[in-house]
């Protein structure tokens, strides 16, 4: 039996898994095809962490460290749906949802003094942020629109909002002394053990990092933001919004930099709300309301201040003096300086672009807004965005090309590896990096409160990047830019290995382009617009920003996209797709019972895992699901069953209906006579009862449901919520 992996994890693709993988499951056994699942959901990381407070019922096993080490294994299958990547303030609420269902987890110390309460720590910091993709991304990504989706966005374009010449929308970013300006980088010759460590000005030395192994080939940065430098940009920026009459909008990544953008969040914060920290900052530290969780999680403490009262007029006082801030939900009053991670860069700047260059104003009206980038690194790719637009007008995604990406992230390369080696500077000094032999390779000069940070990425990923680059495009015949600035010290290391591992290759006929991420942000753009298609070789970041932003413009959500990771070790990760419209999903789900997620991601993550497995283990039957199901999801589209926009209207229960139907017809046609027998009963069954399922569907619609948890849902109650059709439970459980 060939086994194929389901991860088991969180809001909205989460409840879509009880309605689609019973079908998944059912049609997958005829074929010889076993799902297992493993618990990669907030909760369960949790969970995993503290064994030893839990009773035998409640106690869990680390499956992300099992999938870490299957990732690794030449079998390895792993189907991955989006996560959530907790910031401190989803962390801290999962805490206290485990709590109150009787699970004896620790509260995250806010100042972990004791070894007990620095044990405590780190077992969370294991758990926040993007802690599951640097575990399973053992390889690099292979990332495009599926031409069934291309096509369908092409024959049904979503809407664009209009760009004007005159649009006084902007992106702002530091120009020195942020990470981008500072960076310095170095090449390992050799394996090595470095360490990182402070000099004070006093000269007593800190060990930051007492043991950072590298391998010979491997890329080490240091880099550094200067806090001063931070709060002087900020100020700037919020008294340009004022003038310019736009909207003020921060847009960060404090789920996946998790150490970093939290703190620079946190300095936004108290920038805009300046006053009222000059006045009753020490307040709010010694109730421990902390800036880098955001407004809202100030609020929700304030009841427990004595001022508390006094405090929230400040700040509702500085609101409406300061200029204006672009909202989350203007109807609930949430700012974009509520939670770090309701704004997410990938996301926000895409929707920001196809929106016009308007976000929402706290009267529900769209405005032009400064986009506020601390950073410059990739700031440039939303500047020359932007700028293209207000030069060229909207995109058409009637007629646009394509940017399918082949992002370097093997082994937590560059950036997304860098949590264990960020540190906001606890005094004024030197930071080094210093290899075993006493040799300082990296050093910086920075004060108290600078954020400091290394990266590396090894050689073998680079290696297998250029190799991936050369074979896509290949066999698209499709032009592909390697996005790489020479000026910037990382880029530099890599142009050297990128040119030197392209000799490996047979590159004859192909155009291969090596240009900084602005020119090659232009470069796509003018090319989209002809309808012409270009590859985007990037580093990890940007294949983050890129797999979004691109097919947002493209085709309305960077959820439809078929996501592959060639395990470098030879297995297969099948990623579906982004999740940040999820929480708003469940929230619709548990008050009207009605949930609009599209699992279109997850058809096609599981077309590609069927042909993966047919290919590596010799399984003809995977290969015709495979095949099967790409025709049952062309049919899907053609028939537009994705979930409806509104009540009455199919939702992710019935749009997995339906995908069903078409797939189960698709094999009852097939060559493979042994599958088509099986089939053809269920095809008949499920045809005959169409219209009995979509009203067994849609009875429930409209009223509330109950899922018995958001972090940790309770699985009886969420399979009758997500499984609510009598009809269609019969005839997939029977078969």
């Amino acid at each position: 039996m060939s086994k194929i992996i389901y991860t088991h994890t969180d809001e909205a693709p989460l409840l879509a898994t009880y309605s689609f993988l019973p079908i998944i499951e059912a049609y997958a056994a005829k074929a010889g095809v076993e799902f297992e699942t493993r618990d990669i959901s907030l909760a369960g990381r949790i969970l995993a962490q503290f064994p030893e407070r839990l009773t035998d019922e409640q106690r869990i096993g680390d499956a992300l460290a099992e999938l870490g080490e299957l990732a690794n294994d030449p079998s390895a299958n792993i189907i991955k749906l989006p996560n959530i990547s907790a910031s401190t303030p989803q962390l801290k609420a999962a805490i206290a949802e485990l709590q109150a269902a009787g699970y004896d987890v620790p509260n995250l110390p806010e100042s972990p003094e004791t070894d007990d309460e620095k044990d405590i720590a780190g077992r969370y910091d294991k758990v926040k942020g993007s802690a599951v993709n640097p575990v399973l991304r053992q390889g690099n990504s292979d990332r495009r629109a599926p031409g069934a989706v291309k096509a369908y966005a092409k024959a049904h374009p979503h809407r664009m909002g209009d760009w004007s010449a005159s649009s006084k929308t902007r992106v702002a970013t530091m120009t020195g002394n942020d990470f981008f300006s500072n960076e310095k980088s170095w090449v390992s010759p050799a394996d090595d053990t470095l360490r990182i460590e402070l000099v004070e000005s006093d000269g007593s030395v800190t060990v930051l990092k007492p043991s950072l192994p590298v391998l010979a080939g491997e890329v080490i940065d240091g880099t550094f933001m200067s806090a001063k430098a931070l709060d002087q940009f900020l100020a700037e920026q919020l008294a340009a919004a004022k003038a310019e009459d736009v909207l003020f909008s921060a847009h960060l990544k404090a789920t996946m930099m998790k150490v970093s953008d939290p703190i620079i969040f946190g300095h936004v914060v108290k920038a805009f709300f300046a006053d009222v920290f000059a006045q009753y900052g020490s307040d709010l530290a010694a109730a421990g309301l902390s800036a880098n969780d955001g407004l809202g999680a100030i609020y929700a403490g304030l009841g427990a201040l004595d001022n508390g009262s006094e405090i929230r007029a400040a700040f509702d006082l500085a609101l409406e003096q300061g200029p204006a801030v672009a909202m989350v939900n203007s109807d609930k009053g949430i700012t974009n300086l509520h939670v770090p991670s309701d704004v997410i860069i990938d996301a926000s700047m895409p929707a920001m672009i196809r929106g016009g260059g308007k976000m929402w104003n706290a009267a529900g009206d769209e405005q032009d807004t400064l986009a506020v980038i601390p950073d410059s690194s990739y700031a440039v790719v939303y500047d020359a965005a932007v700028e293209d637009c207000k030069a060229n007008g909207k995109l058409d995604p009637a007629t646009m090309g394509t940017v399918p990406n082949v992002g370097l992230m093997a082994q937590k390369a560059e950036e997304y590896g860098s949590h264990d080696k960020t540190f906001e500077i606890p005094a004024d000094g030197t930071v080094r990096i210093v290899t075993a032999a006493g040799e300082t390779v990296i050093e910086h000069a920075v004060e108290r409160g600078d954020i400091w940070r290394a990266c590396q990425t090894k050689d073998a990923p680079i290696r297998d990047w250029v190799k991936l680059a050369v074979s896509r495009a290949r066999l698209s015949g499709t032009p592909a830019v390697f996005w790489l600035d020479e000026s910037r010290a990382h880029d530099a290391n890599l142009i050297a290995k990128v040119n030197e591992y392209l000799a490996d290759h047979d590159t004859d006929g192909l155009d291969l382009r090596i240009l900084a991420p602005a020119e090659a942000t232009r470069v796509s753009f003018e090319r989209i617009r002809q309808g012409l298609d270009t590859i985007s070789v990037t580093g990890n970041v940007l294949r983050d920003y890129n797999t979004d932003l691109f097919p947002i413009l493209e085709v309305g959500t960077s959820a439809k996209m078929l996501s592959i990771v060639p395990l470098m070790a030879g297995g297969g990760l099948f990623e579906t797709g982004a999740g940040g419209s999820a929480p708003k999903h469940v929230q619709q789900l548990v008050d009207e019972d009605y949930l609009r997620w599209d699992s279109l991601g997850e058809f096609f993550a599981l077309a590609a895992s069927f042909e993966h497995l047919a290919q590596t283990t010799d399984n003809q039957n995977a290969q015709t699901l495979a095949v099967t199901l790409d025709k049952a999801t062309a049919t899907f589209l053609e028939n537009d069953r994705s979930p409806g926009r509104k009540l009455g209207t199919i939702d992710n229960r019935g749009s997995h209906f339906y995908l069903g139907l078409y797939w189960a017809q698709e094999l009852a046609a097939s060559d493979d006579a042994e599958l088509a027998a099986a089939f053809g009963p269920l095809a008949e069954t499920l045809a005959n009862n169409e219209q009995v399922i979509v009203d067994e569907l849609l009875a429930v619609q409209g009223k509330p449901a109950d899922i018995g948890g958001y972090y940790r849902s309770d699985e009886a109650k969420t399979r009758a919520v997500m499984r609510p059709s009598a009809t269609l439970n019969a005839a997939i459980d029977q078969f």
